[in-house]
């Protein structure tokens, strides 16, 4: 598939999702680009901003299968994964799958699950595969988690341990909607009269697989890669960081740099590619110290810091 098929095809699965999500284009960017690049995304926000929405409205648009899990102080893992149950007829036991199958997977409010079951989605994130007692269950590709947190309630929660943050191939923000956004979203409820809203698959089964297979052959020069390396170890040189980004997120940044460019409609990297997406790819993998903690600062600052700092390469 070149770049100008795929731009189509992302051009009408953002229409479709257009149907259901008012504005919020920033968002749904990202958020073709990170699915594309078949990574799981972390969406940090406040609550009734759409971020469910936007989860549903993408599987529905991608003719993949959805699960959402809402996360529970009282959850246990195989609450999530499935369990064996006795088959009374045969005398056996038999696997049966918990909603964690599925294609895509709403992980609603993910740091209040304590850390049993963040340790089994952690398995189903990295390996995409269950162990349940002693069996080992493939999942079914693509297999990506779209988890919400509210950065602003601590309250009956677990923070996230950094091996699970830093399996987020991004982290978003949807952000509130301007004036006119939000008229507009009053305005589609009042005219089609229930909460409920349709969004069409459009896409054939096996198109989505054959985007991700495509971003993987998007060409990268070697400078951008010196780039990305570059960028990452700022990371780690900043005086005001305890952990900088690991190769990891060298790995992410060139994932969701291969995949911008596909969505729109290249076969080759340049280096804005990499520079709009640097946070999200970067900011959630970095440890503050804590005085600079305390004074406010934040990954998203060292990632600004980092692209300010770096050269940027020129590319034919």
């Amino acid at each position: 598939m070149d770049g100008a098929a795929a731009r189509e095809r992302i051009e009408r699965v953002r229409d479709a999702v257009h149907r259901a999500v008012v504005g919020r284009e920033t968002a749904i960017d990202r958020i073709v680009i990170g699915l594309v690049a078949d990574g799981h995304l972390l969406l940090e926000d406040l609550p009734g901003l759409g971020k469910t929405l936007l989860a549903k409205s993408f599987a529905k648009a991608l003719g993949l299968s959805f699960q959402r899990i809402q996360f529970t102080s009282d959850l246990l893992p195989h609450d999530i994964l499935g369990m064996e149950v006795l088959d009374v007829a045969h005398g056996t036991f038999s696997f049966r799958p918990g909603p964690l199958f599925a294609n895509i997977l709403l992980a609603d409010e993910i740091n209040r699950a304590p850390p049993k079951v963040q340790s089994a989605l952690l398995e189903a994130m990295q390996e995409y595969q269950v162990t349940s007692e002693r069996t080992t269950h493939p999942l079914e590709r693509p297999f990506l988690v779209l988890a919400t947190q509210n950065p602003l309630e601590l309250e009956g929660t677990y923070p996230l341990p950094e091996a699970q943050v830093d399996r987020f191939l991004m982290r978003l923000s949807v952000g509130y909607p301007t004036p006119e956004e939000e008229r507009e979203i009053l305005k589609r409820r009042r005219e089609r009269r229930q909460e409920e809203v349709e969004v069409p698959s459009v896409l054939a089964a096996g198109e989505f697989r054959s985007m991700q297979a495509a971003a993987e052959e998007v060409e990268v020069d070697p400078s951008i890669e010196t780039y990305v390396v570059d960028l990452v170890r700022a990371t780690r040189a900043d005086s005001r960081v305890e952990v900088g980004a690991s190769p990891r997120g060298s790995l992410a940044l060139l994932r969701v740099g291969r995949a911008r460019a596909l969505t729109l409609g290249r076969d080759y990297v340049v280096p804005d590619d990499i520079k709009e997406l640097a946070e999200s790819a970067l900011a959630h993998r970095i440890t503050i110290l804590p005085e600079p903690w305390i004074r406010g600062i934040r990954g998203t600052d060292i990632v600004r810091t980092a692209v300010d700092r770096t050269p940027v390469p020129k590319v034919r």
